[in-house]
């Protein structure tokens, strides 16, 4: 498309430097301008109406126009619209948040401290382990492990522990302290012949050589999400989390559970620590806290990592770590009432009977010769499309057909992600099985137009 100097699309190109874009190509093509949003549908400038089946950025569970969470942010905005939490300051909303999520989330998880996003959040469990380790007398025993196609963020210290290329070429990352083990996800990389509780042996086997060959004594945590979600929405092996934690047991390493995606009912239970047996050291929240309806985000954290932060901070008489805006009081207000429509209206629930219908839809299309893979758990799925059926092959270059298939969506009036060849669903949690089966008939109507050019 021709983009006009002095559109607003001819403005945006000229002014703004758009995060996850190629800026080139923005240049030439320009942006679609959102313009409105209600439910499960944006609009765009033109008044073209589109589904949101990501829900923003796996985010807004509530969809776009839940009254009850702008009139929460109104009135906290009317009466407290700021106030910081730094120096034994304290304001209400932060307050019923955290015990909240410290009732909410599973046993053993005690104490809260808050950021404005997932990366910020993810950046702050690398400190605030370090900086434990180092009370405790430790100081040896930073480093982290995650997997490759995991995300945990885009800082200098969350974008290490992510595990995506493009999140580390032209970066210099990741930092020297962070190691990354093999994505758990079967069908892509286990070896031929190797059935799922093979494969699942194979990658603890392979997490226990990592531990001794850098020295159990170095090792600080081990991360991952429940289900890897920007990397692909990646379920992992059966058994494969009961393994990493019975080796994270045996060394005194960390568990850190990214709940980022998973959390408060995307997996078809309330955390993705339930859905998979986890059992966290720390768990971290961000997107739908809020329904993204406000930047906020919750690390929830063990007692024990509380009492070595506390010593230390008395000890050193403070622990410098904090932002402006941690636990904002709107952020706070907002998340406190989003929690509670979730709990009221059954929304965990809900979401898992639409996860059973989108995913059996999806299921329809396993035997089209280009799907290579139909996947996902609860109301989060995606379809891996592939070069050759049959050798698994992908295509060349890896992200022609997936970028194909999302320009094409928004002629159809839908918007997924493309990862890869791999398209990403994760509807809002309130989608009725009317809209469910939109997504589904307006994602067949875009596979037909695609497929014929491959």
């Amino acid at each position: 498309m021709s983009v006009l100097p002095n559109s607003l699309q001819g403005r945006d190109t000229r002014y703004l430097l758009h995060p996850y874009t190629n800026a080139r190509a923005h240049e030439a093509n320009g942006p679609i301008i959102l313009a409105r949003a209600e439910g499960v549908h944006v609009y765009d400038d033109a008044g073209r109406e589109y589904i949101e089946a990501m829900a923003g950025l796996w985010s807004v569970g509530l969809g776009f126009s839940e009254q009850r969470l702008i009139d929460a942010a109104t009135k906290q905005l009317q009466t407290l619209p700021f106030a910081h939490i730094f120096s034994g300051k304290a304001h209400e909303p932060s307050i019923l948040l955290a015990e909240k999520l410290v009732q909410m989330t599973p046993a053993g998880l005690d104490h809260v401290f808050f950021t404005n996003s997932g990366s910020e959040a993810n950046d702050t469990v690398m400190k605030m382990v370090w900086f434990y380790n180092n009370a405790i007398g430790r100081p040896e025993k930073k480093k982290f492990i995650a997997r490759a196609n995991g995300y945990h963020g885009i800082t200098v210290a969350s974008g290490s522990l992510t595990g995506l290329p493009v999140n580390h070429k032209g970066f210099d990352l990741p930092l020297p302290m962070v190691r990354h083990l093999t994505t758990p996800h079967h069908y892509r990389y286990g070896q031929e012949g190797e059935t799922e509780a093979q494969f699942t042996d194979r990658l603890a086997a392979e997490f226990e050589e990592m531990i001794l060959a850098e020295g159990p004594e170095t090792i600080a945590a081990f991360i991952g999400e429940p289900l890897i979600g920007a990397g692909g929405v990646l379920t992992p092996p059966a058994g494969y989390w009961a393994k990493m934690q019975a080796i994270c047991r045996k060394y005194d390493i960390l568990v850190v559970a990214d709940e980022v995606i998973c959390g408060f009912g995307r997996t078809g239970n309330m955390f993705g620590c339930e859905t998979y047996g986890i059992q966290p050291d720390v768990l971290v929240l961000s997107k739908q806290l809020t329904s993204s309806y406000q930047p906020l985000a919750a690390i929830v954290f063990s007692d024990a990592l509380y009492q070595g932060i506390a010593d230390g901070s008395a000890a050193l008489g403070n622990f410098g770590h904090g932002f402006t805006a941690s636990g904002h009081p709107v952020a706070c207000a907002v998340g406190l009432e989003n929690m509670n429509i979730i709990e009221e209206r059954g929304l965990v629930a809900h979401a898992a009977a639409m996860g059973e219908i989108l995913r059996a839809g999806l299921a329809e299309v396993a035997d089209h010769r280009l799907v290579g893979e139909v996947r996902g758990i609860g109301l989060i799925a995606a379809v891996e499309f592939v070069a050759d059926k049959a050798t698994k092959t992908k295509f060349d270059p890896v992200g022609k057909f997936g970028q194909a298939f999302f320009r094409a969506g928004h002629e159809h009036g839908l918007i997924i992600r493309a990862i890869g060849d791999s398209i990403a669903f994760c509807p809002p949690l309130i989608s009725s099985e009317a809209e469910i089966r939109e997504i589904l008939k307006r994602f067949r109507a875009t596979l037909d137009q695609v497929s014929k050019d491959f």
